[in-house]
């Protein structure tokens, strides 16, 4: 780990669409909030990059030594099925359908979101506030939004003046987009809304007869709006301002073009200093449909029950596929992709394994270690370029293997710091998992080292025809041997 004045890290702000160089709010403190799901049905692949890919940011910044304070929140209420203010709430919807309680809905989904993050071996934020848990929060903040004068009640329901907010301020600044074009946009028929202007967005919706999850408020028996909760729990937790704003780059519009205006019309400040979006997940060229039949859970991925992989491929090789590629690039999920993924992250969890049992010269390294080390950094440093991490972790990965084979040496001292850097950029910052090991391990290495005893039984009794035999034989399975000066160890060739 270096010290934080040695990394210079760069983010791509999407509130500017430039790298910039990030400077924490409080110096060694960085607050980070990363939208959470919906929770009423089962996490989708394309959700998992999303919060694999903060991850990897909360890991680095911590890695660097920073205390950071991660904030993903886990909506549970008020978020209508149109992502506007009519329809039925997706989980009053769900709890419907089921004939369960709506928090019945929360609880089985949230579940298993947590299983899942779990399996994708994600560290957990350090608070998970849910929109329930803070209704008493968004009220308070659409009282204060109300009395700045950037919000109107009509019939109980709450509405955030859009057009009067962009007088004093820019709504649509992260998104590019211009309100004028949107009203011009707008083919919304008079009458048909109670708003004032199509673009304005509900802070509180006054709840209909038929309406399950309601609560009291000044203004009526009702229910927040989905974008309220953001602002309400990243304030609470983090403040009017702070570092990092993060989510799916379909959040861009307009749930957090909506949180900057709530964020603004409290405290004249935008809520976050950077804005980070992930980008989608495609399979096998097109866009994830539940409705086309182009999509795929986690589960099916791991347990290989579905018709598009052609057998089952673990956490780990899933996650290392979708480091593979940058946070902001499109990345396309196939058969393929995944073999292909398979092989490599076989190859680097090798040589984790193996970098342990190479021998050291007494002076000289033919790699040059401490200026691969820094483009391990650099790489992270330049936006979390993982890919770019990736392929310098091969660098390595080829060193290693020209070790073993006895046509490279390394000095002691240069070989402690490959294999700390080794360690800590495969597990602590991409946060991957030797599962073949975990779960193999013990057998394999039983069953190596009765091997490896017959062999060497044999070859003390000059027996070399048998002590060839068990060589052979495993190397024609894909085991190799190689003998040190004073132990037999052995290695997976794929």
């Amino acid at each position: 780990m270096e010290s934080l004045a040695t990394q210079n890290v760069r983010i791509f702000n999407s509130l500017n669409g430039i790298k910039e160089d990030f400077t924490p709010i409080n110096k060694k403190s960085v607050g980070m909030y990363v939208c959470g799901p919906t929770v009423y049905s089962k996490v989708h692949l394309g959700n998992c990059r999303t919060f694999i890919s903060f991850d990897i940011v909360y890991r680095y910044l911590k890695f660097l030594g920073y205390k950071v304070r991660y904030v993903r929140n886990i909506t549970d209420a008020g978020h209508l099925e149109n992502d506007a203010d009519e329809g039925e709430d997706r989980i009053a919807k769900k709890a419907r359908i089921e004939e369960i309680e709506p928090m019945e809905v929360v609880q089985k989904y949230t579940v298993d979101f947590h299983q899942t993050l779990t399996k994708f071996n994600t560290l957990p934020p350090s608070i998970e506030p849910t929109a329930t848990g803070h209704i008493v929060e968004q009220i308070e903040v659409i009282k204060q939004i109300l009395e700045a004068g950037f919000a109107y009640e009509i019939d109980g329901s709450v509405y955030f003046d859009v057009i009067k907010f962009n007088k004093t301020s820019t709504y649509g600044k992260l998104s590019g987009r211009k309100l004028e074009d949107m009203i011009h946009n707008t083919r919304e028929t008079s009458g048909q809304s109670e708003k004032q202007n199509p673009q304005d967005f509900a802070l509180w919706k006054r709840a209909q007869p038929e309406h399950i999850m309601r609560w009291p408020s000044p203004w009526s028996d009702g229910f927040p709006g989905w974008h309220l909760e953001c602002t309400a729990m990243s304030t609470k937790y983090l403040g009017n301002q702070f570092d990092i704003h993060g989510g799916g780059m379909d959040l861009k519009f307009p749930h957090h073009e909506c949180e900057i205006a709530q964020g603004e019309a409290i405290s004249s400040q935008t809520p976050a200093k950077f804005w980070v979006h992930a980008n989608m997940l495609t399979l096998n060229g097109k866009k994830m449909a539940k409705s086309t039949g182009n999509n795929i859970l986690p589960d099916e991925i791991f347990d290989g029950s579905n018709s598009i992989m052609k057998r089952a491929f673990s956490p780990a090789v899933t996650r290392f596929f979708m480091l593979q590629a940058h946070y902001r690039s499109v990345l396309d999920i196939s058969n393929d992709a995944m073999v292909a993924s398979e092989k490599g992250f076989s190859k680097l969890m090798q040589a984790v394994v193996l970098s342990n049992t190479v021998e050291t010269s007494a002076v000289t390294t033919d790699f040059d270690v401490l200026n691969w080390k820094q483009k391990c950094y650099d790489a992270m440093n330049d936006d979390f370029n993982t890919p770019i991490l990736i392929a310098n972790l091969f660098d390595a990965v080829k060193f290693i293997q020209n070790l073993q084979g006895g046509r490279a040496t390394i000095s002691e001292n240069d070989l402690k710091t490959l294999n700390s850097t080794l360690h800590d950029f495969v597990t602590n910052v991409l946060g991957l998992v030797n599962e073949e090991e975990n779960d193999n391990d013990n057998y394999l290495n039983g069953a190596m080292s009765l091997l490896i005893e017959l062999r060497n039984d044999a070859r003390n009794r000059k027996d070399f025809e048998t002590s060839d035999k068990i060589r052979d034989a495993l190397h024609n399975v894909g085991i190799e041997l190689k003998d040190g000066s004073q132990d037999t160890t052995y290695t997976l060739r794929k």
